[in-house]
């Protein structure tokens, strides 16, 4: 049975990436993970972590199911006890779900430090399927002003094809959900409304 690990990075507790996400997880026919990474935030990696990375480049294992074989130290052990669970529930999946609003231009820390903690050096995840439900409060489309800033799908969609190897990757997108709160935006939320219901329709 097809499984799903469904990450939430929103600092909201109501946002329009837990909606997409909820969205397509509701309609998930397999079994399912559900890790919410702002309200249990992943630590940030630390010393130990990189003297892991060094040790597999160096012993050249690639393979997830031998990462401990270069575990020694006290330090290094309490490190591999954050990786373990994480990189677990990543492998064992055949589809990741994350909800991942772009903030400042890019994805939440809360993200960024669960990318790090799971990600080894010559790491390939071919073979699954990432599925990104984005929310951002203006419009980075192409063909926009403001497309040149886009570090959050470009970011993402860069990461998971360079470093794992993964090109199944899709991106649904509410864009302008500032239009809500920012006077300044007040005019175009008929442009909110209509892509954020197009990306519900995508779900």
């Amino acid at each position: 049975m097809p499984h799903l690990l469904h990450l939430d990075s929103s600092a909201r507790r109501s946002s329009f990436s837990r909606e997409l996400s909820a969205r397509y997880a509701a309609g998930w026919t397999g079994t399912r993970t559900y890790r919410d990474l702002a309200a249990d935030p992943v630590p940030v990696i630390g010393e130990a972590w990189t003297e892991i990375c060094d040790a597999l480049l160096a012993a050249k294992i690639t393979d997830p199911a031998h990462y401990a074989d270069v575990v020694e130290t006290p330090e290094q052990q309490k490190a591999w006890a954050v990786v373990e669970p994480l990189l677990a529930e990543l492998l064992e999946a055949d589809v990741v779900l994350i909800g991942a609003p772009m903030y400042n231009f890019s994805i939440p820390a809360a993200l960024k430090a669960w990318i790090d903690q799971v990600t080894f050096p010559k790491m390939s995840l071919r073979g699954k399927k990432f599925v990104i439900a984005g929310a951002r409060g203006g419009t980075y489309a192409a063909g926009t002003p403001r497309a040149p800033f886009d570090h959050h799908e470009r970011y993402l969609r860069d990461f998971i094809a360079g470093h794992y190897d993964v090109d199944d990757v899709r991106f649904v997108h509410a864009e302008l959900t500032n239009a809500l709160v920012d006077p300044h935006l007040a005019a175009r939320d008929g442009e909110r409304k209509t892509s954020l219901e197009a990306a519900r329709a995508a779900f």
